[in-house]
């Protein structure tokens, strides 16, 4: 095992809050700007819970936040861009989070935004993601599915099929990032999330399951790694697109994991987290990826420990949220960002389903802390979840930032008994239940919808695609 590794977590003095805060989040303006049915500064009547029980656990916390940032703050005398940057993003998150208070969730200002690309063309400033139109269906539709199932319409429903299945390159057998690409890992991988929530089984039926395997092996690397596509970059994103990919159209063969496992195992680095390539910096993203992986290739009670330095990874987990912001940082000396409410919070999601004696003794992180982040620092009132306070909303950090308070509310466990045990099936294996009030209250207006931790899909859906194709005969693949 690595001997712990020294941290120096410099955290500036926060200064006191002036009203330039609140004023500089609402002068922001997001990218859809102009687009129909974006919001423009909407009247919320409800903004904070009146719920007794939560306001004395928000004050709680606020005392303790004050104690613990009173006893570990470190000035720098040193001013750089970086460190002038923490400050302003601290003091911002500091004029936002008020002691004693929790705010609602918009629901359904949040519910108008992410229907958007959905029902209104985009305006020309989303050309620069041509090449992500599988992701452009993929987040909303999850976020829309933890957040307002019932907005999901059998109109949105039955356009996902033939605009997913326009991404694919049937020469391939995968799916590209729009008409006429390439095939990606990456956009394959949305494309068949996105599909999976459709629920469309004339459309599932239609991929030719056998194509698309032996793409995956021509994108599979001679040292356990994959390809993003034919030529591309090796990276642990690929493997876990790869992996997921597989698991749910139930193509996962010993062939096609054969050195995988290995291979993710080398992408741990000194700090503990793992990084996108052996000897890469350690970054949350590819934390999930890595883990979430390990998590389909066999039984994670076994296959964490096994292949990865769990103290470790524990440790660089742990530093990774931010005091005053509450919210998670991707890497070390990094600004807290909303999107790693899941590719961290998703990380301790599956540690402590798989592996809960790690949490048993120690608090290691806090989930109400968390949740004040997303509600109080992420919710633009605009519509739609974003980075943090001056940024704007968007798709992709609503995805996540609504996955991190599924995480929040909930406590996942992992359950070998629930299916046979054998390959493909790893990750289908995992129920939930609401968390504790002993470790965060939530008030039931802001409550969100379970998902599966490791396919990061609303709980049930991609059991339900993977079902489909297990029904039919094995594959000679």
């Amino acid at each position: 095992m690595r001997p712990p590794v020294p941290r120096a977590v410099f955290r500036p003095r926060v200064v006191s809050p002036s009203s330039e805060s609140s004023a500089s989040i609402e002068s922001t303006t997001t990218s859809l700007e102009g687009t129909p049915g974006a919001k423009k500064n909407p009247r919320t009547p409800k903004t904070f819970s009146t719920n007794p029980n939560i306001r004395m656990a928000a004050a709680m916390t606020a005392e303790q936040n004050k104690v613990h940032n009173e006893a570990l703050s470190v000035v720098d005398s040193l001013i750089t861009e970086s460190s002038a940057t923490q400050e302003e993003t601290a003091r911002l998150c500091a004029g936002l989070i008020l002691d004693g208070q929790l705010p609602v969730l918009q629901r359904q200002l949040h519910t108008d935004f992410l229907k958007i690309p959905m029902t209104f063309q985009l305006p020309p400033t989303f050309t620069g993601l041509d090449a992500s139109k599988p992701w452009l269906m993929y987040w909303p539709l999850h976020a829309l599915g933890i957040l307002d199932p019932d907005s999901r319409t059998d109109d949105i429903f039955s356009r996902i099929g033939p605009s997913v299945m326009a991404c694919l390159d049937e020469k391939e057998g995968g799916f590209g990032g729009g008409n006429g690409q390439t095939a990606h890992l990456a956009a394959t991988y949305a494309s068949l999330n996105a599909l999976a929530m459709s629920g469309d089984k004339q459309v599932w039926a239609q991929i030719n399951r056998r194509k698309l395997y032996k793409w995956l092996m021509s994108v599979k690397r001679p040292d356990g790694g994959f390809s993003m596509h034919v030529g591309g970059e090796e990276d642990v994103r690929a493997v876990y697109c790869a992996l997921a990919s597989a698991a749910l159209m139930n193509i996962i063969t010993p062939e096609l994991v054969e050195g995988t496992a290995e291979w993710v195992s080398r992408c741990q680095t000194y700090e503990g987290g793992i990084g996108g390539a052996p000897c890469n910096e350690a970054h949350g993203g590819y934390a999930f990826c890595g883990l979430a992986a390990l998590c389909i290739l066999g039984n994670p009670v076994e296959m964490i420990p096994k292949y990865l330095d769990v103290d470790g990874f524990v440790q660089w987990l742990s530093a990774r949220q931010y005091q005053p912001e509450g919210g998670f940082s991707g890497r070390t000396n990094k600004l807290v960002d909303g999107c790693y409410s899941w590719w961290v919070g998703g990380c301790w999601s599956i540690l402590e389903g798989a592996l809960p004696g790690i949490t048993a003794k120690d608090v290691l992180w806090s989930k109400a802390d968390l949740q004040k982040y997303i509600l109080f620092c992420c919710q633009s009132s605009r519509g739609g979840l974003r980075d943090k306070p001056g940024k704007s909303s968007d798709f992709y950090h609503s995805c996540y930032a609504l996955s991190g308070l599924s995480e929040v509310q909930h406590r996942y466990s992992f359950n070998p008994k629930l299916r046979v045990a054998k390959p493909g099936e790893y990750s289908f294996m995992w129920t939930s239940e609401l968390e504790s009030p002993d470790i965060v209250i939530i008030d039931e207006q802001n409550i969100v919808g379970p998902l599966n931790p490791v396919h990061v899909l609303p709980a049930g859906v991609g059991e339900r695609m993977h079902d489909f194709y297990a029904s039919f005969e094995m594959l000679e693949l």
